[in-house]
């Protein structure tokens, strides 16, 4: 069984035990237990339900497994021969999570 589901404005294809970096999510620690309800498809051997955007009843619980940084982008801007030269760099923050389940209510 998979799900696509929405965290944060960007659609993953998660299935149990699978561990995801996401968007910085605010005010969750390590170990902590997060559910998203934006899950816009399930599908499983048998079936496939596809929501109008999202599905009524269906929730993805996970576990926090910790806060990281992405790798370095530099960002360099020069304009030759006028003496401008910027240098900047950015690290985009993510959570690591664990997803523990796909609660389907089935009508």
């Amino acid at each position: 069984m998979y799900a696509i589901v929405e965290i944060k404005g960007k659609q993953f294809k998660v299935q149990e035990n699978d561990k995801l970096y996401v968007p910085y999510l605010s005010g969750t620690d390590v170990d902590d237990a997060v559910s998203f309800d934006r899950v816009l498809l399930v599908a499983s051997e048998e079936s496939v339900h596809v929501g109008k955007p999202t599905l009524k009843g269906v929730a993805l619980s996970a576990k926090v497994l910790g806060h990281v940084k992405a790798d370095k982008v530099l960002v360099f801007k020069k304009r030759r021969r006028k003496h401008y030269k910027v240098k900047n760099g950015h690290r985009q923050q993510y959570t690591q999570i664990q997803v523990e389940g796909i609660a389907l209510n089935e009508n």
